[in-house]
């Protein structure tokens, strides 16, 4: 008979059970934790999950001199904007100092989990980074060299082989998607290189974003773990693996309580591919994105802020050739609604190259469907050298609109503000103080290029725009700027032109 109707949801039952079981008794000698059942489900879920979950420790070849013998170094998070405050959390242990100005090579310390008898085994990608020797360790204390299947720095995943002469517990995927915050959630691993270590907490959130890589997607829990779990499994109260434990929220490197996994129904697909080619493909659009705020909702019309905004799209991509524009808002793709605009890279990777996927898009007041071939993304496709550092700019004959001063552009401007010859639009000379426009970032030397879909050249086309704008009722105006070769669009108050 199961203890829950739902993971994480305690029965009418069970819960009159618990308060009776509360209620000292002096005939009953039984250590209350004994005869808790909660604490029976934890017991039993530990003692069956930790056969699947294994000790990794690499071995790496040093080049760099070792600052302290015996020193634990931090590690960043590969990827991260957040060096210091996101930490990935396995231990890395140095030797005495070598000869020759080299350090002797360096052991580190972290976990992973059985997905197969075979032998097939999950862990992250740092966890092996530049590693020459992989050793794991099961549960039994027996160790295995392991060799590397295929490894995935974006999603920071890796999958592992070894060879055991009989067959190995294995742990089962559970569906992230059916996490809800506040179930329990069990987190087993090896941190700070002690062992199979249990802990329990809760799901505080889902789909955090921490800046580690384009596709975050967290479950946040507050399951103690610590450098060394980094790759071990969490589980739900059905023992399925719904997350792998990835970074801790942690400024001294030791948890408080805050953890990130990365969730089953982002990690399956990527090891599944893994284990079939050993590397991950893919999709890909050609369309920067950027979110749709309430202001810009207003601008083009749209009930609420949702979608995804086209910031600006390559040319030689899918989206060219299905003819979407910049200023088009993505509110559906391929049958699946897009609240919020870091849903669309997901969706997008997650879609197998040739695909033909239908859009659902808002452009001038009204929706329309358009069919995208998505294509294999090429992570080496070249990208545009920083431009140089601009002059400061002369004061040219402006006009005032929308919290801007504006002009034509010339050569002299081209060259104070190191635009390329290419570069069309209306250059912004001047922002005004205190201004929406000095609010949303914009800076001398960034083009207007559009006013909604409509490109300008002029800024007597601006300020033309603007009064309509303005004696129309509308109080937001959407302007495409571009910078360094980058679009993006802010919603400008009509009231400021």
């Amino acid at each position: 008979m199961s203890l829950f109707r739902r993971p994480g949801v305690v029965s009418a039952t069970l819960l009159a059970s618990f308060l009776v079981a509360a209620i000292p008794s002096r005939a009953d000698p039984t250590p209350q934790a004994e005869r808790t059942p909660f604490s029976e489900l934890f017991a039993q879920l530990a003692a069956r999950l930790v056969k699947a979950v294994v000790n990794i420790s690499t071995t790496q070849a040093g080049t760099v001199p070792t600052p302290k013998a015996g020193a634990e170094a931090q590690v960043p998070n590969p990827g991260s904007q957040l060096d210091e405050l996101f930490r990935d959390f396995f231990g890395d242990r140095a030797a005495p100092g070598g000869q020759d100005g080299l350090a002797p090579p360096a052991a580190s310390l972290g976990s992973g989990f059985i997905v197969d008898p075979s032998g097939l085994i999950v862990t992250n990608n740092h966890v092996i980074t530049n590693a020459e020797r992989i050793t794991v360790t099961l549960s039994d204390n027996s160790t295995l060299e392991a060799h590397v299947v295929g490894r995935d720095p974006v999603s920071d995943l890796a999958l592992l082989k070894v060879e055991a002469k009989t067959p190995l517990p294995a742990a089962q995927w559970g569906d992230s998607t059916r996490t809800r915050v506040g179930d329990w959630v069990l987190a087993i691993g090896n941190p700070f290189g002690l062992g199979e270590t249990v802990t329990s907490g809760i799901i505080s959130a889902t789909a955090r974003d921490i800046h580690a890589g384009p596709y975050d997607d967290f479950l946040q829990t507050d399951a103690s773990i610590n450098r060394g779990n980094s790759g071990g499994p969490m589980f739900n109260l059905k023992g399925e693996v719904i997350g792998i434990n990835t970074a801790i929220y942690s400024p001294s490197g030791g948890s408080i309580g805050i953890g990130f996994a990365i969730p089953s129904a982002s990690a399956r697909p990527i090891i599944d591919q893994l284990r079939a080619t050993g590397k991950v493909a893919r999709g890909w659009i050609g369309a920067q994105i950027q979110p749709v705020t309430d202001d810009m909702a207003e601008a083009i019309g749209l009930d609420k802020s949702r979608g995804a905004m086209i910031a600006s799209i390559d040319p030689r991509g899918p989206a060219a050739q299905a003819k979407l524009q910049p200023g088009d808002v993505i509110l559906t793709y391929d049958s699946k609604a897009i609240e919020r605009s870091r849903q669309l890279p997901r969706l997008v990777a997650d879609t197998p190259p040739d695909k033909m996927v239908k859009l659902s898009i808002w452009r001038d007041g009204k929706s329309h469907d358009f069919d995208v071939k998505i294509v294999a993304l090429d992570p080496n496709r070249p990208a545009s050298p920083p431009p140089p550092e601009p002059e400061k700019p002369r004061t040219p004959p402006t006009i005032d609109a929308l919290g801007l001063k504006l002009a034509r552009l010339t050569a002299d401007l081209r060259k104070q503000f190191s635009l390329a010859e290419t570069a069309k639009g209306v250059v912004v000379t001047d922002v005004t103080a205190n201004s929406a426009a000095a609010a949303k970032g914009l800076r001398p030397g960034d083009l207007v290029i559009a006013v909604g879909t409509a490109l300008v050249l002029t800024p007597e086309e601006v300020q033309q725009k603007a009064a309509l704008a303005k004696k129309s009722g509308r109080k937001e105006l959407l302007v495409r700027i571009e910078r360094d070769g980058i679009t993006r669009f802010v919603a400008l108050a009509t009231e400021s032109g």
